[in-house]
This record gives structure tokens, C-alpha cells and sequence, in this order.
């Protein structure tokens, strides 16, 4: 499914309703799916639906510990977490380069890989881009799932290089040829 938001959960609801994911020979898989949406519908509808993320909640210990951290301020588990991640880096650079000077925390950034609980070996580009793995994940049925909010599965890591284009390919002008 080409869509998002409402059009993406009706979408899901009627395909539900045709039973189209368990005739078994058809795959749900959607653009953009946000753990908030999952919550919204339900398991027993969204079973099997398939789409690609940056972040999910319970991937690893650190994950789940930062989570944790934001369900008890907000009641719900986090659809990102990117620029928690990318304010914490922009901090850490500031430190290591012991200036606010945009050049110099701007080298320094793209200097420093980043490790947190957001991505992996994440690196910042010349163009701006920060490329880190990506992960194909699938909704668990209601019986695969522990309990409100555990409801993906990650069945693929897509690693950072060849989940984004490679530097000027786009014809940035940042990049320097």
C-alpha cells in the first residue's frame, strides 16, 4: 500500500475484512506504519502487516530501556526516535569539539559515528544524510505477543548502505565531486 495515516488504516481494515493477508497468498506491506497506528487497530487486525523502520521500541536492551523511559512520561511507546538521537549527538559533538561553532560541531558530527538508542554505526554524510541500518519488521498475531505494545517482530536488518542512496547520487550540492 502506497499510503499512510487514515488512508493507510482503512486500507488495512478492508483488507482485513477480505481476509486478503490469510488466504496465504498475498502480503500486506505498507509505506509508513507507526507503532501508534498498530495500537489504534489492533493485532487481530494488523497481523502480518509488513514495512520497513528506523526504530522499534523492544529491538535491543538500550532500546527498551529509553522506551521505557518515555512510555512512563507519555503512556505510549515512542513511533521514533530520531531527533531525541540526533539533539543527544549534536550535544556530544558540541562537547568533543569544546566550541558551539556550527563548523566545527558540524566536522565533528560527521566525525563521530553514533551508537545510541535510536541506530547502530550510524554515520552523518557530507550531504546531511545520516545512513544507518533500517529493519523490514512484521505485526505479530495476538498470540505471538507478550502484552500491549510488543507487537512487531524484526525479520530483517536492511543495513545502512544499502538502505540509502549512495552519496551523490542525488546530485547534492554538498557533495563535493
Amino acid at each position: 500500500m502506497a499510503n499512510f495515516g487514515g488512508d493507510m488504516t482503512n486500507a488495512t481494515k478492508q483488507a482485513n475484512d477480505f481476509a486478503l493477508s490469510r488466504a496465504g497468498n498475498q502480503s500486506l506491506v505498507s509505506l509508513l506504519v507507526f507503532i501508534t497506528d498498530i495500537h489504534g487497530l489492533g493485532l487481530a487486525v494488523t497481523q502480518g502487516l509488513q514495512f520497513a523502520t528506523a526504530f522499534y521500541w523492544d529491538r535491543d536492551d538500550e532500546s527498551r530501556a529509553w522506551s521505557k523511559r518515555f512510555f512512563a512520561i507519555h503512556q505510549r511507546m515512542p513511533t521514533s526516535a530520531a531527533v531525541y538521537s540526533a539533539t543527544r549527538h549534536y550535544l556530544r559533538a558540541i562537547e568533543a569539539a569544546g566550541t558551539d561553532e556550527a563548523k566545527a560541531v558540524m566536522a565533528k558530527m560527521r566525525e563521530m559515528p553514533i551508537n545510541d538508542f535510536f541506530a547502530k554505526n550510524g554515520k552523518l554524510r557530507e550531504d546531511g544524510r545520516m545512513v544507518h541500518d533500517m529493519y523490514l519488521v512484521e505485526v505479530k498475531t495476538p498470540a505471538e505477543s507478550r502484552g500491549p505494545w510488543d507487537y512487531n517482530k524484526i525479520i530483517a536488518t536492511i543495513p545502512g548502505d544499502q538502505a540509502f542512496r549512495r552519496a551523490g547520487e542525488d546530485g547534492c550540492p554538498l557533495i563535493k565531486r
